[in-house]
């Protein structure tokens, strides 16, 4: 399996918070969870040659997948209102973590799933 991986490699998956909760778009949800549990059987055959293999899974991020927050105030808002941390994502907070789970600080985490989201949908913002 994977013969041309280099031993001691790294494999991060990018996967979506739409596999915590139910969401219209089916077909992205089966996928994205498909890949989660793709990333702990990886983890799982992948051990023993000393690559870890994890996921990242995003929440609502400034890209072109959410167009629609593009100079949306209102949007980008109510998108700020469902995470904890109280913004949407940059391009840069998943990069980052991406990054972590390469690095040589992360050689003894495989097969975890990282929710780089900014706390979306923990719970109502305490008063």
């Amino acid at each position: 399996m994977l013969p041309v991986m280099a031993d001691g490699g790294r494999i991060v998956n990018v996967s979506s918070g739409v596999t915590r909760m139910a969401t219209p778009q089916l077909t992205y949800s089966m996928t994205k969870g498909a890949m989660d549990v793709l990333t702990r059987s990886l983890a799982l055959l992948l051990g023993d040659r000393g690559i870890t293999v994890n996921t990242v899974a995003p929440g609502i991020t400034h890209t072109d997948m959410n167009g629609w927050l593009r100079d949306n105030e209102a949007g980008q808002q109510a998108v700020a209102a469902m995470t904890t941390l109280g913004r949407v994502g940059e391009p840069a907070d998943i990069a980052d973590a991406v990054a972590f789970l390469v690095s040589p600080d992360a050689r003894w985490v495989t097969g975890a799933l990282l929710d780089v989201s900014g706390g979306l949908f923990l719970g109502p913002a305490p008063s």
